[in-house]
């Protein structure tokens, strides 16, 4: 999330109750998860094996809840919570606004697109020219969509991401971080009747020209999907994952958070991706693997109560 305007580093500390080290005068120009941050955004850590990966970051604020020293050009806001430091600057900056009817007054919609009964478009989304929005979709505050996008009945663009931290010492544990992101589809996507698509906690959730989207699929937040991909039925998609372009997933494949399936890669139904694909390649399986591969695994499998019976009733010399 971009500010509407920079803010000083002293301000911040103030703001959020923490002890500032390093440049006061500093100017902080957005709030950014670790994965997507840039020069000149605030990030947070909070805990101590993620420390020097958040340091050595591009962010130039870091919200942290241990004393260390500051990597040079570094802005450490120091406190004892930097979840909840963090989703007050979230609160404030993004708060929520109450729609008063279905579709916003500040909403953009381009020349000759088609908006069906029951739709409900939120504050400051921007819909381009020539898309069909058919009945009863949802499309959150801040949803960004191109030109020429077809988005079928119940779809949901923009509900905020699935992510909270647990606080064993309480009787309600799960604090939610507060999501400040968008959902952006690009130009001649079509999004599939019921599909789910989070916004990004605080970056993009992005959907690449071309693509084209099933029923019942989710794709979580701050995923960046390319362009002119297939997804089938009942595909889910964990957050921040990478699928680049014209990437296949077939139905119910289920693919993990924080990896990347590279270009052209086909992933056949009902597999499950736990770990990063290599492109161009065709993968089966639960964890998935090569096709081949799998399927010639696969094959042996079944002949084990064949070879077990032939090895039981082999002759064993007497003792």
């Amino acid at each position: 999330m971009r500010f509407e305007r920079p803010l000083p580093a002293a301000w911040i500390a103030d703001f959020i109750d923490a002890r500032l080290v390093g440049d006061a005068t500093a100017e902080a120009t957005g709030i950014n998860e670790i994965h997507k941050v840039e020069p000149g955004d605030i990030s947070f850590v909070d805990f101590e094996k993620y420390y020097d990966k958040c340091l050595r970051s591009a962010a130039t604020f870091i919200i942290i809840d241990k004393e260390v020293t500051a990597p040079e050009g570094k802005v450490l806001f120091v406190c004892a919570d930097p979840f909840t430091a963090y989703v007050k600057l979230v609160k404030h900056f993004r708060p929520f606004e109450p729609a008063s009817k279905p579709i916003s007054d500040n909403a953009v919609i381009g020349e000759g697109t088609i908006v069906q009964p029951g739709v409900f478009i939120g504050n400051h989304v921007i819909i381009g020219k020539n898309c069909l929005i058919h009945p009863n979709v949802t499309i959150y505050d801040h949803t960004i969509i191109g030109d020429n996008v077809i988005i079928h009945a119940g779809a949901v663009l923009g509900a905020d991401a699935y992510y909270y931290k647990r606080r064993r010492d309480r009787a309600s544990q799960y604090d939610k971080l507060e999501s400040c992101g968008r959902v952006v589809i690009h130009d001649d996507v079509e999004i599939g009747a019921a599909t789910t698509i989070d916004k990004g906690v605080s970056g993009d959730t992005i959907i690449g020209q071309g693509t084209k989207i099933d029923n019942h699929v989710h794709i979580g937040h701050g995923a960046v999907i390319g362009r002119n991909c297939l997804f089938a039925a009942q595909v889910g998609i964990g957050g921040k994952a990478i699928i680049e372009d014209e990437v296949i997933l077939w139905g119910q494949v289920g693919v993990s958070k924080d990896l990347t399936i590279g270009k052209g890669a086909v992933v056949y139904a009902q597999s499950g991706v736990p770990s990063s694909l290599e492109g161009g390649k065709t993968y089966f399986g639960s964890p998935a693997e090569e096709a081949r591969t799998k399927m010639r695994d696969l094959g042996w499998i079944k002949r084990i109560p064949w070879i077990w019976e032939k090895v039981k009733n082999m002759d064993t010399p007497d003792k």
